[in-house]
C-alpha cells in the first residue's frame, strides 16, 4: 500500500481529537469523501466534507453499516448514528485535516515532485510527461484530472518509496486556494503552461489570476514556461525579482528563450519540431498539426532537457504520442450492450471511479470488466490481484476477462466472477466468443501499452459516422450552477421529457438520480415506465398522461399532472382497481394552475370543485401545485410575470385552506431560477438550462456546454468553376472550388434552411460554409483554402460554435434543435 496509518497516527498528524471505537489493529489505507463510492470500506477513513450544498455527516450512519469504520469529522454525528461502531476523528476542517494528511505523506519522500498548472493543457502535459519518461523513471500522478482541493492530496497520498519522479497538476477556481495546495505538494520544479478565461469569474483580473497560480511555486527550483505569451512573460518577470532562488526555463522563438524552438508552421496531420538548446539541435516529428500540441510538446521538452532527463529514445516516442482520453465514454454496443471505454489509464483510483460509473450507468445488467495488466503500481504482485479482485467483488462485477500474463498468472483470485484470460490483446480478439456479451455493461480498463482501442473498436456498434456527444460532466455542473442560487431546502425537479431534449433519457435520469434531484418529469406514461424499468426509483412526474392508459401510473408509482376535472375525475376511477393506494399510502397527484399561460390547468373557478372532489377522495393526495410561467426571461413581461405569481399564490392559499393540508408549490423554469428568485418556493424545474443554455444571459458564461453534434468528411472533391452542387443545382460555384461530403442531413436533424451558406460548420476548427441543399443523408461543405482531408471531424455545433447560431439560422430557438435529433444519430456518453 502506498500508505498504512492507525487512528492514532492520524488524530497526531491532523491534530484532531480521538473518540469512539478505536478497533484494535485497524489500519487505514484508503481515503474516502464521496459516500456514494465506497471501495475497501473496512481499511476507509471518510473526511465528512461541508460544501454550500451538502454535508458529509449525515452519511456517516450509512457508512457505518457499510462497514467503514473510521472517520474525520468536523461537526458530530446525528444522533440516530451508533458511534460505539467507529472510530472519529475531530477537527474544525475536514478538507484542511485531509490536506495536512497528505502534506505529511509528501514529506516522507525525497524524490523530485514537480507541479503543473495553468489555464489549459495541464493534463494532457503531465500525461504526455509521463509516457516520454516512464520507460526510463518510475512515475506518480493524479489520475485522470484529479487537480483540486481534493483531488490533489487524495493524488498524493499514492507516493510511494518505489517512485523516483512526481508530476501532479493542480488547479484553482479562486483566491488563497493555491497556497493550501503548495503546502500538500512542495514542489521542486513547477510548469506554468498558459493563461486563459478559465475562472476568470473567481478573480479581479488575469495578472491577479497569474500572480495566485504562481504561489505554487515560491519553493521551487526551476519554472518552465512559454516566454511568447507576453502577459504570462511579465508577469512571471516580476515574479521572480522576488523569488529570486527560482531558475527560470523558458521556451519560445525568440532568440533570446532558454529553449528556443522553431515558429508553429499551421494546421496539418504532424510536423516536424526543431529545437535548440545549449548549443544542441534537437529534431522530433510531432504525430499532431495543431498549436495547442505543440505548445504542450515544448513545455513536455523543456523540462525534460532542463532536468537532465534527455534520452535519445525520445525522439522514437514522440512519434507515437497519442491525444490523451481524459474522459470515460459510453457507447451501445453489440448485442444490447452498453461499453465505457476508459482504457487510457489503469490505476487504482481511476479504476475506482470507471467501475462507479459503470455501476451507475447499467444499474440492471450483468457487469462484465475487461481489464489488462496493472502496471506500475508499486505493489508485490500477490497483493495487487489480491486487491483488485476485491475491488472488484465490492463493486457487484459479474465477469472479469484478463488480458495479460501477469493477472493471468494469478486467475484465482477471481473464480468467483465467471473470470476468462487471454495473454495478449491479439489473443483475445481471435479468440474470445463475442455472443457471449449479451445485455450487459461492459467496462474496458487496461494499460496504454495493451492496445486496448482495438477491443473497442470490435465492440462497439458503428452504423453512423454522425453521432451527439453528451458530456455528463458538464450536465453535473451546470446543475450545480444552478444549485447555488437556490435557498438550502429548495428542491429540483429536472425535465427528461423528449428524449432529455434530445440527449438520451435513461442516461441522463440516471447522472441526475446519482446526484440527487428530487424529480424527473417526462411529457408521456411510457417515458416514465421506461425509467423505471431500466432502474429509475426517485419520484417521476408524468406531464400529459393518456386518458386511454391510466393504469400505467399506479404500476409503475408515476404521478401525473391533473389539469382538469375529467382527468382528475378519470384518475379516481383507475384508483379504485388499486386497492394499495389508502390514505395510509395515498396516490401522489400534482395539481397543474392556469395562471395566464392559458394551455393546461384550473382556472380559479374551478378550485372550488376540485377541492370538494378531492376532499372526498382520501386515497388520492397532492403532493405540489404548479404553473408555467410564460414569459419569464423576458423583462418587457416582468409586469405579466408579477399578476401569474400573484394569482399563483392565491389559488395556492385557497387549496391548502380547502384540503387542509401542505404541498410543495413550484412555477420556476431555468429562466425565472436567474431572473425571479421570489419565484422559487419549495421547489424548481430545470429544463434547456441544464444543457448549457442560458435564455437570460445572465448564466451563460458560467454554464458548460453538453452537447456536440458532429460527423466526419467521408469525400473531398475538387469541383471547376461553373460546376453545381446537389439537388436542383441550388449552388453553382464561381471558382474552383474544394468540396466536402458529410453524412449528415435533414434525417439526422439538419434543416433545410441551413443550406446553400446560410450556415458554418467547424473542419479542423476552421468555419466552412454549407454548399447547395442539405439531403436526407449528407450535405456539402465549401473547404476551398482550408486543411481538410476525408476522415476529419466535422463539427456541427459544440462548445465552439455555440447552437443558438444553429438556431437563429433555422428561424428557431435551442428546445427544437436539440429535440429533431433523431435515435439515429448515434449518443455518445462521457464522464472527464
Amino acid at each position: 500500500m502506498s500508505f498504512s496509518y492507525t487512528p492514532q497516527q492520524l488524530a497526531a498528524i491532523m491534530d484532531a481529537r480521538l473518540s469512539g471505537k478505536v478497533v484494535e489493529g485497524l489500519s487505514v489505507q484508503t481515503i474516502l469523501t464521496d459516500s456514494r463510492k465506497v471501495a475497501f470500506a473496512p481499511s476507509a477513513v471518510f473526511f465528512a466534507l461541508k460544501t454550500p450544498r451538502n454535508n458529509g455527516h449525515k452519511y456517516i450512519g450509512d457508512l457505518i453499516e457499510k462497514g467503514v469504520k473510521c472517520f474525520v469529522i468536523s461537526e458530530e454525528p446525528e444522533k440516530s448514528v451508533r458511534t460505539e461502531k467507529a472510530a472519529f476523528l475531530k477537527v474544525d476542517d475536514a478538507l484542511l485535516a485531509l490536506q495536512q494528511l497528505a502534506a505529511t505523506h509528501r514529506s516522507c519522500f525525497q524524490y523530485p515532485v514537480t507541479a503543473i498548472t495553468g489555464s489549459n493543457g495541464k493534463t494532457i502535459v503531465k500525461e504526455w510527461l509521463s509516457y516520454l519518461l516512464s520507460p526510463f523513471l518510475k512515475i506518480v500522478k493524479n489520475p485522470r484530472s484529479y487537480n483540486s482541493q481534493t483531488g490533489v492530496p487524495i493524488s498524493v497520498m499514492g507516493m510511494g518509496s518505489w517512485h523516483e519522479l512526481a508530476i501532479f497538476e493542480a488547479g484553482i477556481s479562486m483566491p488563497d486556494e493555491m497556497e493550501r495546495l503548495a503546502k500538500v505538494l512542495q514542489p521542486d520544479a513547477g510548469i506554468f503552461t498558459n493563461i486563459g478565461p478559465a475562472h476568470d469569474e473567481g478573480f479581479p483580473d488575469t495578472q491577479t489570476k497569474i500572480f495566485e497560480k504562481l504561489r505554487l511555486f515560491e519553493n521551487c527550483k526551476s519554472l518552465v514556461y512559454c516566454s511568447d505569451h507576453q502577459l504570462l512573460h511579465q508577469s512571471i518577470q516580476h515574479w521572480a525579482k522576488k523569488h529570486t532562488a527560482v531558475t527560470l526555463i523558458t521556451w519560445g522563438t525568440t532568440a533570446d528563450a532558454t529553449l528556443r524552438v522553431g515558429p508553429w508552421k499551421g494546421m496539418q496531420t504532424w510536423q516536424e519540431v526543431v529545437m535548440q538548446w545549449q548549443g544542441l539541435k534537437y529534431h522530433f516529428r510531432l504525430p499532431f498539426g495543431d498549436r495547442v500540441s505543440w505548445e504542450n510538446f515544448n513545455h513536455c521538452m523543456a523540462f525534460i532537457l532542463a532536468r537532465g532527463l534527455y534520452h535519445p529514445q525520445m525522439e522514437s516516442l514522440v512519434t507515437k504520442l497519442e491525444p490523451v482520453a481524459m474522459r470515460m465514454e459510453m457507447k451501445h454496443a453489440i448485442n444490447n450492450c452498453i461499453l465505457i471505454n476508459d482504457a487510457y489509464s489503469s490505476d487504482f483510483l481511476s479504476l475506482d471511479a470507471a467501475l462507479d460509473f459503470l455501476n451507475a450507468q447499467a444499474r440492471n445488467l450483468k457487469k462484465t470488466v475487461i481489464i489488462s495488466d496493472i502496471q506500475q503500481s508499486g505493489l508485490q504482485s500477490v497483493d495487487l490481484y489480491q486487491r483488485l479482485a476485491v475491488l472488484l467483488a465490492e463493486k457487484h462485477i459479474d465477469q472479469v476477462i484478463g488480458i495479460g500474463e501477469e493477472i493471468t498468472f494469478h486467475a484465482k483470485y477471481f473464480l468467483k466472477m465467471e473470470p476468462i484470460f487471454f495473454n495478449d490483446t491479439t489473443s483475445f480478439l481471435g479468440q474470445f466468443d463475442y455472443n457471449s456479451l449479451r445485455d450487459r455493461g461492459i467496462l474496458l480498463k487496461g494499460a496504454r501499452s495493451f492496445g486496448f482501442e482495438r477491443i473497442s473498436n470490435k465492440l462497439q456498434l458503428k452504423d453512423h459516422q454522425t453521432l451527439l456527444e453528451i458530456n455528463l460532466d458538464a450536465l453535473v455542473h451546470n446543475l450545480n450552477i444552478y444549485r447555488r442560487l437556490l435557498l438550502p431546502g429548495t428542491r429540483i425537479m429536472v425535465m427528461v421529457k423528449a428524449f432529455s431534449y434530445g440527449s438520451g433519457s435513461y442516461e441522463v435520469a440516471n447522472v441526475l438520480q446519482f446526484h440527487g434531484v428530487d424529480y424527473l418529469a417526462v411529457a408521456f406514461a411510457d417515458e416514465g415506465t421506461d425509467l423505471r424499468e431500466r432502474g429509475i426509483t426517485i419520484p417521476i412526474v408524468v406531464l400529459n398522461p393518456e386518458l386511454h392508459n391510466l393504469d400505467v401510473l399506479f404500476r409503475y408509482n408515476l404521478e401525473p399532472e391533473v389539469y382538469s376535472i375529467q382527468l382528475l375525475q378519470r384518475i379516481v376511477d383507475a384508483s379504485r382497481r388499486f386497492e394499495s393506494d389508502t390514505p395510509d399510502n395515498p396516490f401522489l397527484i400534482h395539481l397543474k394552475l392556469d395562471t395566464g399561460m392559458h394551455r393546461l390547468g384550473f382556472t380559479g373557478s374551478e378550485l372550488d370543485e376540485c377541492i370538494a372532489l378531492l376532499n372526498n377522495l382520501p386515497q388520492i393526495k397532492v403532493a405540489s401545485v404548479f404553473s408555467h410561467l410564460a414569459a419569464s426571461d423576458l423583462p418587457r413581461f416582468d409586469d405579466f410575470t408579477a399578476s401569474q405569481l400573484a394569482n399563483f399564490e392565491q389559488y395556492c392559499q385557497k387549496l391548502e385552506t380547502g384540503l387542509g393540508y401542505d404541498f410543495l408549490k413550484h412555477i420556476a423554469n431555468s429562466a425565472a431560477v436567474v431572473r425571479h428568485p421570489n419565484t422559487h418556493y419549495d421547489l424548481v424545474r430545470l429544463g434547456i438550462g441544464l444543457y448549457g443554455f442560458d435564455a437570460t444571459g445572465i448564466l451563460s458564461a458560467k454554464l458548460r456546454n453538453v452537447t456536440t453534434f458532429k460527423s466526419v468528411i467521408s469525400q473531398v472533391r475538387q469541383l471547376p468553376s461553373g460546376e453545381s452542387v446537389g439537388y436542383n443545382r441550388a449552388a453553382v460555384v464561381n471558382r474552383p472550388t474544394l468540396m466536402a461530403v458529410v453524412p449528415a442531413g435533414y434525417a439526422d436533424g439538419l434543416d433545410r434552411k441551413l443550406g446553400n451558406g446560410r450556415y458554418q460548420m467547424l473542419v479542423n476548427g476552421q468555419k466552412a460554409p454549407t454548399l447547395g441543399n442539405i439531403s436526407m443523408d449528407m450535405c456539402c461543405l465549401d473547404i476551398t483554402g482550408l486543411d481538410a482531408r476525408e476522415g476529419d471531424e466535422v463539427v456541427i455545433f459544440g462548445p465552439e460554435l455555440p447552437v443558438w447560431g444553429m438556431a437563429a439560422a433555422m428561424d428557431t430557438i435551442p428546445y427544437e434543435v436539440f429535440t429533431r435529433i433523431p435515435p439515429r444519430v448515434k449518443r455518445v456518453y462521457f464522464s472527464e
